[in-house]
């Protein structure tokens, strides 16, 4: 398989001290070009004046993008930080054109600083909220440098007690960090990291694509239930990450082995790591 399965306990380590990890060259200079490619079908059927897009259940708009459900350069590391018990919980698209006069846009062209989670948010335990989810975010265009709509973070901040002096995402925080990543790069991040999505005032147009993993348990973000679409001809572990387990619902909480095919990948205990299972 690619580095990233290779390195799998490094890779932890890293993600559970520093609340992310930037993994270069994930994806081929061709599969981005097809990701791309795809973008452009879906753009071409939504507003043309808009100067930024969020497009939540993209995987329902493209079999491009529904082909990043079961990557397999990033599944194991999925399983490794959240257990083999896992679905996809969203699946987002974010593009952000150049705005340099900040004009306010209808799909928010820029988020504050922030925590992921439900309104009021996940239960905390001395300040410190647990890791719910994670999401991988894909970056699809030139966010090799700093101002081009990078998403800002606050490294560590998911595992102490922290709360910025300032939400807003242009008051430059103590230790904050853009990241940088070039196309075909990923950046992955638990819900539970502050971070922001700076605004663009580039010349150059950002374009990422979130996919986010949860347990099996946990309501996805994107739809009630997966569509006939996305089920058709789908292998044993796509199915998983659809949801599509069991019709006995307690079997999302305790399934049988035959129903979680990803814990192939699981080099953990799962009653022990630490994260939801």
């Amino acid at each position: 398989m690619s580095a990233v399965s290779n390195d799998l306990q490094s890779l932890s380590e890293q993600f559970h001290e520093q609340g992310y990890l930037l993994l270069r060259n994930v994806l081929s200079p061709e599969k981005v070009e097809r990701l791309n490619a795809a973008i452009d079908e879906i753009l071409a059927q939504e507003p043309q004046d808009a100067l930024a897009y969020n497009i939540y259940n993209s995987v329902e708009r493209h079999d491009e993008i529904a082909s990043l459900i079961d990557e397999p350069a990033l599944l194991p590391l999925m399983v490794q930080l959240l257990g083999y018990n896992i679905q996809l919980h969203i699946s987002h698209l974010t593009i952000r054109k150049p705005n340099p006069q900040d004009a306010k846009t209808a799909t928010q062209s820029f988020i504050n600083w922030h925590q992921d989670g439900p309104h009021p948010q996940f239960p905390a335990i001395g300040g410190v909220t647990s890791t719910y989810y994670i999401k991988t975010c894909y970056i699809l265009s030139d966010m090799s440098q700093p101002d081009r709509g990078n998403t800002k973070i606050i490294p560590g901040s998911h595992n102490k007690p922290f709360h910025p002096d300032s939400q807003n995402v242009d008051d430059k925080l103590h230790n904050e960090i853009q990241i940088c990543g070039s196309p075909g790069d990923v950046f992955v991040f638990p819900q539970n990291l502050w971070h922001a999505g700076a605004p663009n005032r580039s010349e150059f147009t950002r374009r990422q694509l979130f996919l986010g993993y949860s347990p099996i348990w946990m309501r996805p973000i994107d739809y009630h239930t997966v569509s006939d679409k996305l089920l058709k001809d789908a292998s044993p572990v796509r199915r998983q990450l659809l949801g599509v387990i069991d019709d006995n619902p307690f079997k999302y909480y305790v399934p049988d082995a035959s129903m979680v095919p990803l814990k192939q990948y699981f080099a953990g205990d799962a009653g022990k790591s630490g994260y939801a299972q």
